[in-house]
């Protein structure tokens, strides 16, 4: 894999194909459990290592897959790593497991990572494969990063509170507090819709703006052309 496929699946999975900003998949849990960081980076977290994990595993076994057993044998695969997943957050962060609720083991129907498998893992080599999954999960948990932020700041007026769920008591003080009180309405449900909306608006005006700042291409000028020859033909 070169470096411009490496820029390539990269610049995909964080901007230009983000599975939460542009296809618009796996919204029920980024608008479910993004009211706050450590929610937000939880449930991030796992999703980035069942979607790197499942499309490294789908790519490796893609040849000893039939076809007709092919879409069954993906929701396994990822299946599995959502079950492990599940298992080490019941043991290391408890806490916060119990409040992310039944969207931990819901990774599994993820439809960001069965598309990937299908559409990108069961078609390409392990390396590329496993570089797509992990951007394009990267590209999920940061937009639920995002969110989970905006959502918290504006909303409790608090940044990174109960982040020892996740980190640990070493993390207990990492609260910041902004202000006192908040939109309540950022908390609830259409507060998410209202915060990815505002995203994927600014995304858009960012890509409009690029879009008019690059070079246009290269015109081509329609109709025959004069050609010149020399030299003697036989």
């Amino acid at each position: 894999m070169n470096n411009s496929t490496f820029a390539s699946l990269a610049r995909n999975g964080l901007w230009q194909d983000n599975p939460a900003l542009v296809q618009l998949l796996g919204l029920c849990p980024l608008l479910a459990v993004s009211n706050s960081v450590v929610n937000a980076v939880g449930l991030g977290l796992a999703t980035l290592l069942v979607m790197t994990g499942s499309s490294l595993v789908v790519s490796a076994l893609r040849p000893y897959i039939p076809d007709a057993v092919r879409t069954p044998a993906f929701v396994l695969i990822i299946a599995i790593f959502a079950t492990c997943a599940d298992l080490v957050m019941r043991a290391y962060t408890f806490e916060l497991y119990q409040i992310l609720g039944i969207f931990v083991p819901l990774i599994v129907a993820n439809c960001i990572i069965l598309a990937r498998a299908e559409n990108f893992a069961s078609k390409n080599p392990v390396a590329a494969s496993t570089l797509d999954g992990l951007m394009m999960g990267l590209g999920f948990a940061l937009v639920l990063l995002v969110v989970g932020a905006l959502r918290e700041a504006f909303g409790n007026g608090t940044l990174f509170a109960g982040m020892d769920m996740l980190l640990g008591p070493a993390a207990a003080d990492w609260e910041i507090r902004i202000m006192n009180g908040g939109l309540l309405l950022l908390l609830l449900p259409p507060g998410a819709f209202l915060v990815v909306g505002f995203l994927i608006a600014l995304k858009n005006v960012v890509d409009k703006q690029l879009a008019q700042r690059a070079p246009p291409p290269a015109s081509v000028v329609k109709g025959s052309k004069r050609v010149r020859t020399t030299g003697i033909i036989d």
